[in-house]
């Protein structure tokens, strides 16, 4: 943490005052004794002595989730009003970037519950505060999506489905969008980077909702897939072996399906439960994008669009 009071109750915040002297200090939101430490591999912070009664720091925080708040703080004031561990009273939160007063930059460098998710971003948003999540290497969207970053997913009608990370190592900001999932369960997906102070960082945030030539990419498909889809049934893989049941609650088989009757292979993410971040109706732009390609002629290729995409073109 970059923030703490000293014994006479003033809080002093080590990425604006770089002068701190030593002395005794206190976490703001337990008043538990933190430590302040400055030394040549990390930032200069401050670590409790102890987080068993701090309801907001549950561990001392590692160096990518301290030089990447840093890097945000930076970034951030040069045009933004910005506060690092802005302290929420109304929510009992903490946000670890807080710009412009009500958009609030969360780093998250390690898994948490998606209870815990869930709770925090619900917090924020009843309060009429934005949340962005930020995610740090160990939760980088790479072959698959996993459950809790599904979790993590924005949606926009110009770029879909896409998350924010961050990499330490690179100074990037990275957007991954137009994100879909084929028929083996792997991801697909564009990604654009941002260089750390490079632009105005709320700018770079609206991007996705910003007018714009709609994106699109070249899906890779599986001219086996049929092959791949019986190797599952063999193996009673169960997403498969749920799709057969399905199949035979309508006199259908899988085996018996050609790879045309998987097309297209590549389509929008979706989940057993309702996205976090995500509070709009999807269920126009699922039914758009297999109208539209229900009607294609040719369909050993598919090429990916962006949602407001296949709006524009069934109407």
């Amino acid at each position: 943490m970059f923030s703490a009071r000293d014994k006479n109750g003033q809080i002093r915040h080590l990425l604006v005052d770089t002068q701190v002297p030593k002395g005794e200090y206190f976490c703001p939101v337990c008043n538990g004794l933190v430590r302040l430490k400055k030394g040549e591999i990390m930032q200069p912070h401050f670590a409790h002595v102890s987080l068993s009664n701090c309801y907001y720091h549950f561990e001392n925080e590692s160096k990518e989730h301290l030089n990447l708040k840093a890097a945000l703080f930076r970034w951030a004031k040069k045009n933004e009003k910005v506060e690092v561990e802005a302290i929420i009273p109304e929510l009992d939160q903490v946000a670890d970037i807080l710009v412009a007063d009500r958009i609030a930059l969360e780093v998250q460098c390690s898994p948490l519950s998606k209870t815990r998710l869930w709770q925090r971003t619900k917090q924020y948003q009843q309060a009429g505060y934005q949340v962005i999540w930020l995610l740090g290497e160990k939760l980088w969207l790479k072959k698959t999506l996993t459950p809790l970053q599904k979790h993590f997913l924005y949606f926009s009608q110009n770029m879909g489905f896409h998350l924010w990370e961050l990499d330490e190592k690179r100074s990037l900001l990275r957007l991954k969008y137009l994100i879909h999932e084929d028929l083996h369960g792997q991801a697909q997906y564009i990604e654009k980077e941002f260089a750390f102070e490079e632009g105005e960082l709320l700018d770079i945030f609206r991007l996705p909702f910003q007018k714009q030539l709609l994106a699109s990419f070249s899906a890779k498909t599986d001219t086996n897939i049929c092959h791949y889809i019986r190797q599952q049934l063999y193996y009673q893989n169960p997403k498969w072996m749920k799709r057969q049941e399905t199949c035979y609650q309508k006199g259908e088989n899988l085996l018996s399906k050609s790879a045309d009757d998987f097309y297209p292979q590549v389509r929008p993410v979706r989940a057993d439960e309702p996205f976090c971040q995500i509070y709009q109706d999807l269920s126009a732009y699922y039914e758009n994008f297999l109208r539209y390609y229900q009607k294609a002629q040719n369909k050993k290729s598919q090429i990916v669009y962006s949602p407001a995409f296949y709006t524009r073109n069934l109407h």
